[in-house]
Formats: C-alpha cells, structure tokens, sequence
C-alpha cells in the first residue's frame, strides 16, 4: 500500500466539546485488522472553506471523511468535495431513487438534496436508513453517525481493498520494566538507523511501576532483523525484557 490514509472528521459540535469523537479510534482499530495504517486525521469545522482546503492537501491520499453531508445548512461536506476536486453538484440518479424509496412523498423538497454529490461520484450504500455516502477517487464521505458510517467503512475496504491483508503489516513487541525510557534512546536510534524501512516505537507506563512497551513495525522481513537487534541490544545493556 503505498499512499498514505488520512481521516476528515467534520463538525463544531467535535470541535467546541459538545460531543466526543468516536471514528479516530474505530477507524484506526479497523484498518489495522486489514494490514493498513491510519496516517493522519484532521479535525475541521462546519466551514466549506476549511473542509475544502483539507480535502484538497489529501488529494494523493485514501480519505475517510465523516461528517456533514446532509441538507442541513451547516451540511457543507458534499459542496466541499465538488470544490475540492474540482466537479460540480449534480443529482445522482442511484442516490435519489434510494432517498425516493426509503421516503417516499417526505422525500421532498429537502431529503432529495441529499443525492446531489460531486459529478461522478459514486455512491456508498447506507444500510440504516438509504441515504448514501459518497466517494470521488479514494475519498470516501460518510454521514457522521457511527451507526451509519461504521458499516460503509467495512463495505469501502471490503469492495476497494480486500486484497490486502493482516499478514502484510507485522508489528513485534517486548516489556521492560524498571528502566527509564531514556536510557534506551540510544539503542533505539541505533535500531532507526540501521533499519529506516521500519518504525521504531515506545510506549511507557508509570504505575504501578515503569514499564515500556518497546516495539518494531513495517510491512517486510526488516522488522524481524530490528527486533533482534533491540533484543541483543538490551542483552549487552543488562536490560532484562519479557514479551
């Protein structure tokens, strides 16, 4: 997987407190069980112009977007995407049927405003009430419901990306108690240097005493060589470790 994978997470009611995010941590936990990293999320208001700006700074990226694509009037996420990549809003005739549908006659005048998305677009199913998300490219928009948003996720890497795999992504591991994080910069700078395809990475915890989770990822053969230097390492600095 070579392009990075960016969050969008849209709304002031995020942003001001009001209410607690809970797709930074479902997203990032479900793209590791595919073998994928989340790179980067961005926070941004109800404001079309930020969304706009931020989309189009991700245009090379995988975006997961959440957030904003009603027909409310702080709804401004599918006149953002258009923006952003550079497309008008047209009704999308799928995404109307579906609204017509699930609604019937209370589909109008404004649930219908829903199926206008970026020309070309093509539409993410929403298996709680009908009314789709959207993707352009690799960006993927999705209501900002869970409930909703958490199964287009699943739908989005299981048609786009299924052939990606856990085995992919290898993440190895050790504890070490009762050593302070600073007597082992010096190893794992010597582990980044010697190894610059693979991350290296400390987790301490201070109670109910110190102890660091010290750790190796990539995607190849390297993480294996990096994590027995990590264990010779500690074994030449007196350093007992457990896993």
């Amino acid at each position: 997987m070579k392009k990075k994978i960016h969050g969008i997470i849209v709304g002031d009611e995020i942003l001001s407190g009001k209410r607690q995010d809970k797709h930074l941590h479902y997203l990032a936990k479900t793209l590791n069980s595919k073998g994928l990293s989340l790179n980067k999320v961005d926070y941004v208001s109800d404001d079309l112009r930020d969304i706009s700006k931020t989309i189009q700074k991700k245009l090379n990226c995988i975006v997961f977007c959440f957030g904003g694509i009603g027909a409310t009037p702080d709804d401004c996420t599918r006149q953002a995407a258009a923006k952003a990549h550079q497309r008008k809003l047209a009704q999308h005739p799928e995404a109307l049927q579906l609204i017509i549908d699930q609604f019937g006659v209370d589909a109008y005048p404004k649930r219908v405003l829903m199926s206008e998305i970026p020309v070309g677009a093509n539409i993410i199913p929403n298996e709680i009430n009908n009314i789709p998300g959207f993707s352009v490219g690799e960006h993927y928009f999705m209501p900002g419901f869970p409930e909703m948003s958490w199964p287009m996720v699943q739908w989005v890497l299981e048609k786009y990306y299924s052939n990606i795999t856990k085995d992919q992504l290898i993440d190895l591991s050790i504890w070490i108690d009762d050593v302070p994080e600073s007597k082992l910069i010096d190893l794992m700078n010597n582990v980044k240097n010697d190894n610059p395809e693979v991350k290296i990475y400390s987790l301490p915890k201070l109670k109910p005493k110190i102890t660091i989770e010290l750790g190796v990822k990539g995607d190849n053969d390297h993480v294996y060589s990096a994590m027995e230097q990590i264990k010779q390492g500690l074994v030449d600095l007196n350093y007992q470790w457990n896993v």
